[in-house]
């Protein structure tokens, strides 16, 4: 962790901070590429599903051609309005609360370990699937500032009142019955394994200090740890008689 913010009352209201610098430079990238999208779309047909063909991400396409500029382009691909509207206002509410408090380059590495993250998650989980969007990123950023700054209390549509922790659960529980109930009913073209992917990332990486390298220093661990378990009991079972019991 990198520690409490300074405020995290109850009576503090998040309606929207002032812009910071990574967090502008991310929304003016989005916007960019949405509007070079417009044009690709009104000049050609087909162009437009191209152009998400290369730049979204397919996990099979990154692994058979190579194509390992995907998972970071796809963050910047957006299906709709209403899409890239709702994932730039989320960083902008709470990216540049995250900004502020790390720093910027601490915010940018945080950004993007979150939407590599989702990218693998979806690889291993919905390896056919092609996707675009920053949501997977947002969504640890979303979990971030719920860690931070958990009693925040946030005007939910500018309308609802709601801690930020609370936020966090409701959205990640949303997400976690999506993936069950599309297991069942198929898909609905919304990638929620990037969504927890993103959030699953981000917890890791402030769980275990920052880093790409943390965070998979700490799955080594819990692998290594099931392991040395499971032989330590097996060694005990050598010294003991099977039927001891200890309460």
């Amino acid at each position: 962790m990198y520690g409490r913010p300074p405020f995290t009352s109850r009576q503090s209201i998040q309606i929207g901070p002032r812009i910071t610098p990574v967090v502008k430079a991310l929304i003016i990238a989005n916007v960019a590429v949405f509007f070079l999208q417009q044009i690709i779309q009104v000049s050609s047909r087909t162009g437009l599903g191209t152009f998400w063909l290369i730049f979204g991400l397919s996990p099979h396409l990154v692994l058979t051609k190579l194509w390992i500029w995907q998972p970071i382009t796809y963050m910047f691909l957006h299906g709709s309005v209403f899409h890239i509207l709702l994932n730039m206002l989320m960083l902008w509410m709470f990216g540049s609360e995250l900004e502020k408090f790390w720093g910027s380059r601490k915010f940018l590495s945080y950004y993007v370990i979150c939407g590599l993250g989702a990218a693998i998650t979806t690889a291993v989980f919905d390896f056919d699937s092609r996707s675009i969007g920053a949501s997977g990123a947002i969504f640890g950023v979303l979990l971030a500032f719920g860690m931070l700054f958990p009693r925040r209390v946030i005007l939910l549509w500018l309308i609802i009142p709601i801690q930020a922790r609370h936020l966090v659960w409701i959205a990640a529980g949303i997400e976690f019955l999506s993936v069950v109930n599309l297991q069942q009913t198929g898909g609905d073209g919304i990638a929620h394994w990037a969504h927890l992917g993103g959030m699953l990332f981000g917890y890791l990486y402030l769980r275990r200090g920052g880093g790409l390298t943390g965070i998979f220093a700490s799955i080594r661990w819990k692998i290594r740890r099931r392991r040395f378990r499971v032989l330590d009991n097996r060694d005990r079972g050598r010294d003991h008689d099977p039927h001891d019991s200890v309460h």
